[in-house]
């Protein structure tokens, strides 16, 4: 019965609602990794960006645009389900793998750090699934890392050679391309160095950072990573060129989070969460405009099952900004941090956009712990030396803490780079209050999992109960039945409350998805296989053939 209520659930989401377009729109998304809004149709000239330049031109530019959280797994564990990743054990980055640099942590650094996979509610799929039951080709070019495995349904294809031009004649496509050309690692000395445009001389110096040459030399890098990614995103645009499908294709870009640099990846200040996000609609659609309106990662699952026709399940929190269903804006967009691979943090905080408060849970951890990956930056070494002699100016304070205090706030406006704590402003007390009430609702209502600790207890508690052990989703059962005419129905179950099912016929590659009982090759035989998320995937069965075949 429950499985059977799982399905009405999602064959009701799936349904395109009345009046969606009788061709749909394709969309892709066009992402890349650790940067801040560091372009010219933003007010950062520093690097050319001429297609991100384009792009402006021909689309929306969102002004406030916000990561849910300022590291990647736990962001694109809530841009994939629409939950946020404190509601679902996914805030810990990351939760199912250790570091590349783990080994350069002092031994005893993962004691009660299991390493698990984040589990939603029963209800919460991909997003793309519902999509895919809709009739969409979706595919993923090529990073996951969404804190679970993603189960078989998530995807047509999730690879390397994922792309819009396997789908079948005239199906709708949802692509995702994703750039690592300015991820955090790329601004490494031993990084490929893929442009040189931007010289040190030439690159602004944030106040909380010290005007050196080594500092220099890395916003060159980081800058000249753009100047790359541009170029990538332009290849991108010219593939849909090619095709003749730039004019019937929404073309959405975006950032996992903020650059990937200390005091911006990591830090919940909007030098870690405020991302580009330009949307090109292919009739011109609002072409050149500029969008103030407060979006959030948790907006980015309902906004695309809306621009798809497809109203959102219930469990979303977002709201859509574009498509069919779009409301009105939050008021709030909210953000988390947590543990970075073994170094244990709890920070909260939200903003309008403007204001920003935050609460530090963990007042003994300084603004800007040690964490092995990011020791690799040469950049650390002279923030470090801040801390062990250099002159510190006031804008640095942050870098050279040894503590934190227990909330913060700040005037982003008159205060772009967030470094005067104005918690004590008689002036900004009942907006504080106002804001402080607001954090503490949000997290009681979304049963915020980040208190619990240590990671054992989370894991044994609330995730895998009662031992830890991850459960194994069931074997899918499933029948192939002849009807009149010769016919064939596949229908098919799975004791798993929450479980995905995928069908193929036996030989093929992919799964497409199970909604409801649906018509098969008589003469073929099926091959079922089911996941929840956060369970280990089943093992393949084989549908039962009909009687006398």
């Amino acid at each position: 019965m429950k499985f059977l209520l799982s399905m009405i659930l999602v064959s009701s989401v799936c349904a395109v609602a009345t009046g969606a377009p009788i061709k749909p729109l394709n969309i892709l998304w066009l992402s890349i990794e650790d940067t801040s809004p560091w372009f010219a149709c933003y007010g950062d000239k520093t690097a050319p960006t001429p297609n991100i330049d384009r792009l402006a031109r021909e689309g929306v530019r969102y002004t406030n645009a916000y990561a849910t959280t300022p590291v990647c797994a736990p962001a694109r564990h809530t841009i994939i389900t629409g939950m946020y990743a404190t509601s679902t054990g996914a805030m810990h980055m990351r939760n199912g793998t250790r570091s590349a640099a783990a080994g350069r942590n002092p031994e005893g650094a993962y004691k009660d750090i299991p390493l698990y996979e984040a589990v939603p509610p029963p209800e919460v799929r991909c997003f793309s699934e519902f999509l895919r039951g809709a009739g969409w080709y979706a595919t993923n070019n090529v990073k996951t890392d969404y804190q679970f495995k993603p189960p078989p349904t998530a995807w047509d294809e999730s690879s390397g050679k994922a792309h819009w031009r396997n789908r079948k004649d005239g199906q709708p496509f949802f692509a995702v391309f994703n750039c690592n050309f300015t991820h955090e690692s790329q601004a490494f000395p031993d990084a490929e160095k893929r442009a040189d445009v931007v010289k040190p001389a030439d690159v602004p110096v944030p106040p909380y950072y010290p005007d050196t040459p080594t500092v220099r030399k890395t916003l060159a890098q980081t800058y000249n990573n753009l100047v790359a990614m541009d170029k990538w995103i332009g290849e991108r645009l010219a593939e849909l060129e090619e095709a003749k499908l730039l004019d019937s294709t929404i073309v959405v870009f975006f950032s996992d989070h903020g650059v990937g640099l200390p005091r911006g990846k990591r830090s919940p200040y909007h030098s870690g969460i405020r991302v580009p996000l330009i949307v090109r609609f292919p009739d011109g659609q609002r072409a050149g405009t500029t969008d103030e309106r407060l979006v959030s990662f948790i907006d980015w699952a309902p906004t695309t099952l809306s621009l798809a026709g497809i109203k959102q399940p219930a469990y979303m929190r977002g709201v859509p900004f574009l498509g069919q269903f779009a409301g009105d804006p939050s008021k709030y967009a909210f953000v988390t941090a947590d543990r970075v691979d073994a170094t244990t943090d709890t920070v909260r905080a939200l903003t309008d956009g403007r204001y920003k408060y935050v609460r530090n849970f963990r007042t003994d951890v300084p603004h800007l712990p040690r964490t092995a990956y990011r020791e690799k930056l040469e950049i650390m070494r002279d923030l470090h030396a801040l801390r062990t002699g250099a002159q510190a100016t006031p804008e640095q304070w942050q870098i050279v803490s040894t503590s934190k205090p227990p909330e913060e706030f700040y005037d982003t406006q008159s205060d772009p780079h967030e470094v005067k704590n104005v918690v004590d402003a008689p002036e900004h007390q009942a907006r504080i209050k106002e804001m402080r009430e607001a954090l503490e609702r949000w997290q009681a209502e979304t049963k915020d999992l980040g208190l619990i600790q240590p990671e054992s207890k989370l894991v044994a508690e609330k995730l895998w109960p009662p031992d830890g052990v991850q459960p194994t989703t069931a074997e899918p059962k499933g029948t192939v039945a002849l009807s009149e005419g010769g016919k064939a129905t596949l229908t098919a179950a799975c004791e798993t409350d929450g479980a995905s099912i995928g069908y193929r016929r036996k030989g093929e590659q992919g799964w497409a998805v199970y909604v409801e009982p649906v018509s098969v090759d008589a003469g073929a035989t099926y091959e079922l296989v089911a996941q929840r998320i956060g369970f280990k995937r089943s093992e393949i069965t084989a549908a039962k053939p009909a009687a006398g075949r």
